[in-house]
């Protein structure tokens, strides 16, 4: 198991698919990680501290504009606590245009973490009443 202690959220690692792992060096904070690379195609990247990283999944999005090619579950806790913002500490205004960008960014962010093998039902229904509130205030 590998645990995302930032989530609290696990998933398997399943070590016999592993095919190869590299350590590299983020080229704006010069920090070290180290990225798991699957027979499936899948990559997964261990951050300092307790952080797993993955590609964000478009499949059901389609192609989003500014989405970074490397995501984690803290962004989506990041990325909701702005959505939740602009919905109930400005709920006399609707909603800008970005609430919905951040959610198209949320789904892919989870459904890149379903891909590798993290269970984010409990994530998707929080983003759903997210997503009720903005079709209410936008209808």
């Amino acid at each position: 198991m590998l645990l995302d202690v930032a989530s609290g959220k696990s998933t398997g690692l399943p070590w016999r698919d592993v095919k190869a792992f590299e350590e590299k060096t983020h080229p704006e904070t010069n920090d070290s990680y180290l990225v798991l690379l699957f027979e499936n195609g899948n990559q997964l990247a261990l951050v300092d501290p307790g952080g797993v990283a993955f590609a964000p999944s478009v499949t059901n999005t389609g192609s989003i504009r500014d989405l970074p090619p490397v995501v984690c579950l803290r962004d989506f806790y990041t990325l909701k606590q702005r959505i939740d913002h602009y919905l109930f500490e400005h709920q006399d205004e609707p909603p800008p245009r970005e609430c919905l960008d951040l959610v198209m960014i949320c789904i892919a962010t989870l459904d890149g973490a379903r891909a590798v093998g993290f269970d984010v039902g409990d994530l998707e229904k929080e983003l759903e009443k997210s997503l009720k509130e903005i079709e209410r205030r936008t209808s």
